[in-house]
């Protein structure tokens, strides 16, 4: 349901009343925190794809684009891309075909390991990310719906449960300077 026709009850609220009559107190708030942010998440893709819909890119193919041309040669190992979006190795490669197909991005022969290949950003490719970017930042990024102060809340928080659930770790304290 959009913005435009809003409910007259919020109806993760309202689950979350039909939990404490059910008895299912000890779940109540994990329910509704879960689906507020399935729901959050729902909003945002609806509006990072709404921005990407001129550029015929999905998030996927926004997002290994983005990643290809921040890299210094402007290419990555499959396996490595698949890791730091933390995503299937399939859904790389499927991603890869389409961009390939697109003629954003090239597949060559990793210079040193047989075994793996590079996904190597075209020029059309980085020109397309750039402009996506631009348009992302604008539409999207610049202006979440979210304060300041909630935005850097809201990250914290779910850094800290992305972490505890095995996401990442913690990066060890820069040594103090002699």
């Amino acid at each position: 349901m959009s913005a435009s026709n809003p409910l007259p009850m919020d109806p993760i609220a309202e689950a979350k009343r039909q939990w404490l009559a059910h008895g299912w107190s000890e779940a109540a708030d994990g329910m509704a925190a879960v689906t507020s942010i399935m729901r959050a998440q729902q909003l945002m893709l609806g509006r990072v794809q709404a921005s990407l819909k001129p550029f015929d890119l999905s998030f996927a193919r926004f997002e290994l684009l983005t990643l290809l041309s921040f890299s210094r040669e402007g290419s990555l190992p499959m396996a490595s891309a698949s890791a730091r979006l933390q995503v299937h190795p399939t859904s790389v490669t499927n991603t890869v075909d389409r961009l390939e197909r697109d003629g954003l991005v090239t597949r060559e022969p990793h210079p040193t390991d047989g075994r793996a290949t590079l996904v190597v950003i075209t020029d059309a490719g980085r020109a397309l990310a750039a402009k996506t970017s631009a348009h992302l930042n604008s539409e999207v990024f610049e202006a979440p719906g979210l304060s300041a102060d909630d935005i850097a809340d809201l990250v914290r928080i779910l850094a800290r449960m992305r972490r505890d659930a095995g996401d990442f770790v913690d990066a060890p304290p820069a040594p103090t300077p002699l």
